[in-house]
């Protein structure tokens, strides 16, 4: 694993962040170091969509990155044959995505079961776009893993309504977002230990604060009742916040 130190060094002035060919190569180092749980997440999602996935419905991945929970989906979904839409707006993740599943499908070349292998591995369909152009129908299961907080906050509400729109009744929504708290002391707290994680994860004080910079007006967190109000609002008729650290959120929503 590609280790991340695009921040460690002082380049003036500090351009904005994006998911680029450099942010895409240390991408698995960067998010673990930088999102508590993610691994422990990304599991409990599979566990999660296996449980409420209905046969001859799509899974829809919005904001895949280079596919770490698809992959997992892969080695573990028992509920074969599925189809799930991958979707990034990184063309860089996109195709690094590709390369993995091509890899996965090199190794499997010789193994007894080679058309049941290739033929899951097919049943992953790629998209590069914007995740909140993408069309949502017949799906059981919608995922959104610290996306929106990249997505224009006035487009959040239709973003959300088109994700009710598309589920199949009892589908649900999984969305995983970076919070503030409306609270100033309670805020400050958040991010005071936010940066503890980080330093503990090996990460400079210039790093956090140069990459803190580039994210500013990038990803714009909103506190974890808009999030509850906005998924009430459109119909959705079960929420839980099934994990949560300080300023880390994840949901389900049940239509």
């Amino acid at each position: 694993m590609k280790k991340d130190n695009i921040f460690a060094l002082k380049k003036d002035p500090v351009a904005a962040f994006e998911f680029n060919e450099e942010v895409t190569s240390v991408f698995d180092d960067m998010i673990k170091r930088s999102v508590p749980f993610y691994m422990e997440s990304l599991k409990r999602q599979c566990q999660l969509i296996s449980h409420f996935y209905k046969p001859d419905t799509k899974i829809y991945d919005l904001g895949c990155s280079h596919g770490n929970l698809g992959i997992m989906i892969y080695e573990s979904f028992s509920k074969w044959p599925y189809t799930m839409i991958a979707v990034d707006s990184s063309l860089a993740m996109v195709e690094k995505y590709k390369k993995r599943l091509e890899q996965i499908r090199s190794s499997t070349i010789h193994s007894a079961q080679k058309t049941y292998i290739l033929d899951k591995i097919k049943n992953i369909c790629l998209v590069c776009g914007l995740a909140e152009d993408i069309p949502i129908n017949n799906a059981s299961v919608v995922v959104v893993n610290l996306t929106m907080q990249f997505i224009k906050p006035a487009k959040r509400d239709l973003f959300i309504q088109k994700i009710y729109d598309g589920l199949t009744e009892d589908g649900i929504l999984l969305l995983t977002e970076k919070l503030i708290h409306e609270d100033k002391i309670i805020s400050e707290m958040q991010k005071d230990f936010y940066k503890i994680f980080k330093l503990e994860n090996g990460y400079s004080e210039l790093e956090i604060s140069r990459k803190r910079d580039a994210l500013e007006n990038v990803l714009i967190p909103e506190t974890l009742e808009s999030h509850a109000n906005r998924v009430k609002n459109t119909g959705f008729r079960y929420m839980d916040v099934w994990l949560k650290w300080f300023n880390f959120a994840s949901i389900i929503a049940i239509k």
